[in-house]
């Protein structure tokens, strides 16, 4: 009887024990279990091995999208790289319109700097004059800025000793006439300088002319008078009195009995010096 209770105990001390055992692995079950069924999302999360066509499909799921997308892929970066280069096409023909234009715009100044160093660079030209440097100036100094310039221009050409055929516009009408017909404006600014014939410009492109050097090599080839000359005639006024009327700009009349205008002097009175004019 004792080995038979001594038996029966421990047959329910086993089935005690394979009873919690398996209440242990039930709870178990059934605590894992439930956040299986209610989230399962989350159970894949955990572990993702235990649902394998899941996790396989998410494996390939992406690869078939990026090859899907692949194509698309690839030309979105073949058109940023067409986009690079047409951009770098775009500014090269930028570039090379800007040089060209800084190119045109320095021959356009270069031309009107010194049209005179080709024969078509200038059109307009004086008659007779094709000897010689001719300056319309001004010796009033009714305007400041005017009368600085054609002193200027007037200095400029005298410190190369070369002589000058200057015309003063306001010791004699007749040179305006001239100019504005020459030029074809009424309204002209002094002073404009004239050489071998050609149009050159105003106060500003001889001075600029001047300043770099160019003016030296356009007077090449013109005689160069003393230090210091001075006309005995005129005093270098380039005008001297009528010596017809004496500068009164009348005349009288023997055969008609009246008096007549001059008609060798301006309206001045006065006629070009023959020493500076010859």
């Amino acid at each position: 009887m004792a080995g038979l209770t001594e038996n029966n105990m421990e047959f329910s001390g086993k089935t005690k024990s394979s009873a919690v055992s398996s209440n242990f692995f039930n709870r178990s079950l059934t605590i894992h279990g439930r956040p299986m069924e209610s989230n399962p999302k989350s159970h894949h999360h955990l572990n993702p091995s235990l649902n394998r066509t899941t996790s396989i499909t998410k494996f390939y799921s992406p690869m078939e999208s990026m090859g899907n997308s692949l194509k698309g892929k690839v030309k979105s970066l073949c058109k940023l790289f067409e986009g690079s280069r047409s951009s770098k096409s775009s500014s090269t023909k930028s570039e090379s319109t800007l040089a060209k234009t800084k190119s045109g715009k320095m021959q356009a100044s270069d031309s009107r700097m010194s049209p005179f160093f080709s024969s078509n660079s200038s059109l307009i030209r004086l008659p007779g004059t094709e000897d010689r440097i001719v300056v319309y100036f001004t010796s009033l100094r009714g305007i400041r800025r005017t009368y600085e310039d054609c002193y200027a221009v007037r200095m400029i050409f005298r410190g190369f000793r070369v002589w000058v055929d200057e015309r003063d516009v306001s010791m004699d009408s007749a040179y305006r006439k001239e100019l504005q017909n020459v030029l074809g404006e009424k309204n002209v600014t002094l002073p404009q300088v004239f050489i071998r014939g050609k149009y050159v410009g105003g106060a500003d492109v001889i001075k600029s002319l001047f300043e770099i050097g160019e003016l030296a090599k356009v007077l090449e080839g013109f005689p160069v008078r003393q230090p210091g000359f001075v006309c005995q005639s005129c005093g270098d006024i380039r005008f001297i009195p009528c010596l017809n009327c004496s500068g009164s700009k009348k005349l009288f009349d023997e055969d008609e009995d009246m008096i007549k205008r001059c008609p060798e002097c301006n309206e001045n009175g006065l006629i070009r010096c023959p020493d500076c004019y010859t």
